[in-house]
Protein backbone atom coordinates (compact mmCIF):
# COMPACT_ATOMS: atom_id res chain seq x y z
CA UNK A 1 0.00 0.00 0.00
CA UNK A 2 1.15 3.23 -0.84
CA UNK A 3 2.09 5.49 2.20
CA UNK A 4 2.81 9.03 2.54
CA UNK A 5 5.85 11.09 4.25
CA UNK A 6 6.49 14.72 5.55
CA UNK A 7 7.89 16.07 2.07
CA UNK A 8 4.65 14.74 0.49
CA UNK A 9 2.12 16.82 2.64
CA UNK A 10 0.43 19.27 0.87
CA UNK A 11 -3.61 20.57 0.27
CA UNK A 12 -6.05 17.69 0.08
CA UNK A 13 -3.36 14.72 0.23
CA UNK A 14 -5.54 11.78 1.87
CA UNK A 15 -3.55 9.63 4.72
CA UNK A 16 -4.63 7.09 7.67
CA UNK A 17 -3.77 8.06 10.85
CA UNK A 18 -5.16 6.11 13.25
CA UNK A 19 -7.42 3.95 11.42
CA UNK A 20 -9.43 6.97 10.37
CA UNK A 21 -9.12 8.48 6.78
CA UNK A 22 -8.46 12.29 6.47
CA UNK A 23 -7.93 14.67 4.26
CA UNK A 24 -5.43 17.12 4.47
CA UNK A 25 -6.84 20.78 4.09
CA UNK A 26 -4.06 23.17 5.65
CA UNK A 27 -0.46 23.12 5.94
CA UNK A 28 2.64 24.30 7.65
CA UNK A 29 6.49 23.36 7.11
CA UNK A 30 8.02 24.66 10.19
CA UNK A 31 11.97 25.17 10.44
CA UNK A 32 12.80 25.87 14.02
CA UNK A 33 16.35 28.00 14.68
CA UNK A 34 17.15 24.81 16.83
CA UNK A 35 16.23 21.10 16.02
CA UNK A 36 14.91 19.16 13.11
CA UNK A 37 12.04 20.70 10.60
CA UNK A 38 8.25 19.63 10.60
CA UNK A 39 5.02 19.98 9.69
CA UNK A 40 2.10 20.89 11.13
CA UNK A 41 -1.34 20.05 9.56
CA UNK A 42 -5.06 20.52 10.13
CA UNK A 43 -6.97 17.51 8.70
CA UNK A 44 -10.52 16.31 8.42
CA UNK A 45 -12.31 13.06 9.23
CA UNK A 46 -13.97 11.49 6.11
CA UNK A 47 -16.12 9.89 8.93
CA UNK A 48 -17.48 12.81 11.08
CA UNK A 49 -16.08 15.93 9.30
CA UNK A 50 -13.91 16.89 12.31
CA UNK A 51 -10.73 19.04 11.72
CA UNK A 52 -8.20 17.71 13.99
CA UNK A 53 -4.20 19.23 14.35
CA UNK A 54 -1.44 16.84 13.76
CA UNK A 55 2.20 17.37 13.80
CA UNK A 56 4.12 15.37 11.43
CA UNK A 57 8.02 14.68 11.76
CA UNK A 58 10.63 13.13 9.14
CA UNK A 59 10.47 9.77 9.14
CA UNK A 60 6.90 10.00 9.91
CA UNK A 61 5.22 7.47 7.71
CA UNK A 62 0.94 7.50 7.04
CA UNK A 63 -1.13 5.03 4.35
CA UNK A 64 -2.46 6.12 1.61
CA UNK A 65 -6.94 5.76 2.15
CA UNK A 66 -8.22 3.52 -0.91
CA UNK A 67 -11.29 6.02 -0.74
CA UNK A 68 -13.48 5.46 -3.78
CA UNK A 69 -16.75 8.16 -4.76
CA UNK A 70 -20.25 7.20 -6.07
CA UNK A 71 -22.70 9.34 -7.35
CA UNK A 72 -25.88 9.41 -5.29
CA UNK A 73 -29.59 11.15 -5.35
CA UNK A 74 -30.72 12.56 -1.98
CA UNK A 75 -34.06 11.61 -1.19
CA UNK A 76 -35.70 12.36 2.45
CA UNK A 77 -34.71 12.31 5.85
CA UNK A 78 -36.81 9.65 7.58
CA UNK A 79 -36.43 11.37 11.03
CA UNK A 80 -33.64 9.41 11.87
CA UNK A 81 -31.39 9.33 8.90
CA UNK A 82 -30.64 10.80 5.61
CA UNK A 83 -31.72 8.16 2.49
CA UNK A 84 -29.77 8.37 -0.75
CA UNK A 85 -30.59 6.11 -4.05
CA UNK A 86 -27.94 4.79 -6.13
CA UNK A 87 -28.58 6.07 -9.99
CA UNK A 88 -27.92 3.56 -11.54
CA UNK A 89 -29.06 0.60 -9.73
CA UNK A 90 -31.51 2.29 -7.68
CA UNK A 91 -30.77 0.56 -3.95
CA UNK A 92 -31.47 2.96 -1.08
CA UNK A 93 -28.83 3.58 1.47
CA UNK A 94 -28.91 5.45 4.85
CA UNK A 95 -26.60 7.99 6.41
CA UNK A 96 -26.69 8.96 9.93
CA UNK A 97 -26.88 12.68 11.16
CA UNK A 98 -23.43 12.56 11.63
CA UNK A 99 -21.95 11.04 8.79
CA UNK A 100 -23.88 13.81 6.59
CA UNK A 101 -22.53 16.13 8.92
CA UNK A 102 -21.33 19.45 7.07
CA UNK A 103 -23.07 18.60 4.16
CA UNK A 104 -26.43 18.23 5.67
CA UNK A 105 -27.19 21.94 5.61
CA UNK A 106 -26.95 21.63 1.74
CA UNK A 107 -29.18 18.80 0.85
CA UNK A 108 -32.43 19.05 -1.08
CA UNK A 109 -34.53 16.53 -2.12
CA UNK A 110 -33.28 15.11 -6.07
CA UNK A 111 -29.69 16.56 -5.00
CA UNK A 112 -27.35 14.69 -6.65
CA UNK A 113 -24.35 14.56 -4.38
CA UNK A 114 -20.86 12.33 -3.88
CA UNK A 115 -20.99 9.43 -1.21
CA UNK A 116 -17.85 8.59 0.10
CA UNK A 117 -16.94 4.66 0.44
CA UNK A 118 -14.30 3.50 2.31
CA UNK A 119 -13.29 -0.43 2.76
CA UNK A 120 -16.71 -0.81 0.60
CA UNK A 121 -18.55 1.06 3.21
CA UNK A 122 -20.37 4.24 3.24
CA UNK A 123 -18.95 6.63 5.73
CA UNK A 124 -20.13 10.14 4.76
CA UNK A 125 -21.05 12.61 1.76
CA UNK A 126 -20.08 15.54 -0.01
CA UNK A 127 -22.58 18.21 -1.45
CA UNK A 128 -21.97 19.66 -5.26
CA UNK A 129 -19.34 22.00 -5.41
CA UNK A 130 -21.98 24.78 -6.29
CA UNK A 131 -25.77 24.51 -5.71
CA UNK A 132 -28.61 27.13 -6.87
CA UNK A 133 -30.93 27.92 -4.06
CA UNK A 134 -33.59 29.95 -2.70
CA UNK A 135 -33.70 32.53 -0.33
CA UNK A 136 -36.66 32.17 2.22
CA UNK A 137 -35.49 34.71 4.63
CA UNK A 138 -33.60 37.64 4.68
CA UNK A 139 -33.77 41.20 6.04
CA UNK A 140 -35.24 43.81 3.99
CA UNK A 141 -33.50 46.65 2.63
CA UNK A 142 -32.79 49.59 3.72
CA UNK A 143 -32.36 53.48 2.26
CA UNK A 144 -28.80 54.16 2.48
CA UNK A 145 -27.75 50.44 2.92
CA UNK A 146 -25.61 50.46 -0.43
CA UNK A 147 -22.11 50.60 1.22
CA UNK A 148 -19.64 48.41 -1.09
CA UNK A 149 -18.77 45.32 0.78
CA UNK A 150 -21.42 45.03 3.15
CA UNK A 151 -23.40 41.75 3.73
CA UNK A 152 -26.63 40.87 5.48
CA UNK A 153 -27.32 36.91 6.72
CA UNK A 154 -29.93 35.04 3.99
CA UNK A 155 -31.78 31.52 5.38
CA UNK A 156 -32.06 29.34 1.91
CA UNK A 157 -34.69 26.89 1.06
CA UNK A 158 -32.11 24.06 2.53
CA UNK A 159 -31.79 25.89 6.35
CA UNK A 160 -28.19 27.03 5.42
CA UNK A 161 -27.00 30.51 6.20
CA UNK A 162 -24.91 32.57 4.21
CA UNK A 163 -23.75 36.59 3.75
CA UNK A 164 -25.26 38.37 0.92
CA UNK A 165 -25.30 41.52 -0.39
CA UNK A 166 -28.06 43.73 0.03
CA UNK A 167 -29.69 44.01 -2.81
CA UNK A 168 -30.59 40.63 -2.91
CA UNK A 169 -34.18 39.51 -1.75
CA UNK A 170 -36.05 37.17 0.06
CA UNK A 171 -37.54 34.36 -3.34
CA UNK A 172 -34.31 35.13 -5.42
CA UNK A 173 -32.14 32.20 -6.91
CA UNK A 174 -28.70 32.46 -6.26
CA UNK A 175 -25.24 30.59 -6.44
CA UNK A 176 -23.70 29.36 -3.63
CA UNK A 177 -20.04 27.68 -3.07
CA UNK A 178 -21.14 24.74 -0.44
CA UNK A 179 -17.26 24.29 0.25
CA UNK A 180 -16.46 27.99 1.53
CA UNK A 181 -20.14 28.99 2.66
CA UNK A 182 -20.13 31.53 -0.04
CA UNK A 183 -22.35 33.57 -2.27
CA UNK A 184 -21.18 33.88 -5.94
CA UNK A 185 -24.14 35.58 -7.49
CA UNK A 186 -27.76 36.04 -8.62
CA UNK A 187 -29.14 33.33 -11.58
CA UNK A 188 -31.08 35.01 -13.87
Amino acid sequence: MATVGMSDIKKGVRLIVGEVPYKIVEFQHVKPGKGAAFVRMKMKSFLNGKVVEKTVHAGDKFEVPVIDFKTMQYLYDDGEMYQFMDNETYDQLGLTYEQCDDAAKWLKDGTNVDMVFFKGEAISVQAPEVMELVITETPPNFKGDTSSGSKKPATLETGAVVQVPYHVLEGDLIKVNTVDCEFLGKVK
